[in-house]
């Protein structure tokens, strides 16, 4: 079995024909400038220098047969999914369902809603437009992980402290073994990501491990 002996806090051995792995929200509203990002008063740099390393490590997990999943953060056009609690939130120059350079923000089939074009999703990839934080909140992936029989995930995306990290937990509590791609994930605040990478594997991998692209593509090959 394939094992990242460099991962923390100790090698991860996983079964790639178990194994999937999962891209969060790499949407243009949140790495694009004029974006749902930019528009809270974010530097999207950050995000955006990563992109290449998460396209290395989709094309990895392609060319080893590992199932790759996509999410999106989106919302009916109606909002009725979205909760005032969640629209109203601080004070950004655009809201989620306002007109913003790329269409609304965060609206489901809006171009802003779309997946980066260099990490764009294959035709027979399973995308998840999910109205929460989480992957699992009301969408169909733990669906979608039965019938492929996945027992392990790996992960990528952003923002590592937000939908990232609640995804690795609301999975960790489903029984999946999870490990993150610590450079194929990003945050708008470095010191809140750097956060995340220790709160994952806190206590014997709480919540599961963490590795390099490197040491992932490594191991699937």
């Amino acid at each position: 079995m394939p094992a990242i002996p460099g991962a923390l806090p100790f090698s991860f051995a996983f079964d790639p024909a178990s194994t999937a792995l999962i891209v969060i929200d790499m949407q243009r509203d949140f790495i694009e400038p004029g974006g749902f990002g930019a528009a809270l008063g974010n530097d999207v740099a950050p995000l955006q220098a990563i992109v290449p390393t998460v396209a290395r490590l989709i094309a990895g997990a392609r060319a080893a047969g590992l199932p790759v999943i996509h999410t999106r953060e989106c919302h009916r056009p109606d909002l009725s999914d979205c909760p005032p609690a969640k629209r109203l939130r601080g004070a950004p120059a655009l809201r989620i369902g306002d007109a913003g350079p790329m269409g609304r923000i965060l609206i489901a089939g809006e171009p802003g809603a779309a997946i980066v074009p260099a990490l764009a999703p294959l035709p027979d990839e399973i995308v998840i437009d999910k109205p929460g934080k989480g992957a699992f909140y009301a969408t169909p992936l733990a669906d979608h992980l039965a019938r492929l029989g996945t027992r392990t995930l790996i992960f990528a995306g952003v923002t590592t402290e937000v939908c990232v990290q609640t995804t690795m937990r609301e999975a960790n509590d489903r029984g999946f073994d999870c490990l993150l791609a610590e450079d194929a994930t990003e945050s708008y605040f470095p010191a809140f990501k750097a956060a995340t990478l220790a709160m994952i594997r806190a206590q014997g991998a709480i919540v599961g491990w963490t590795a390099t692209t490197d040491a992932v593509l490594e191991a699937l090959q």
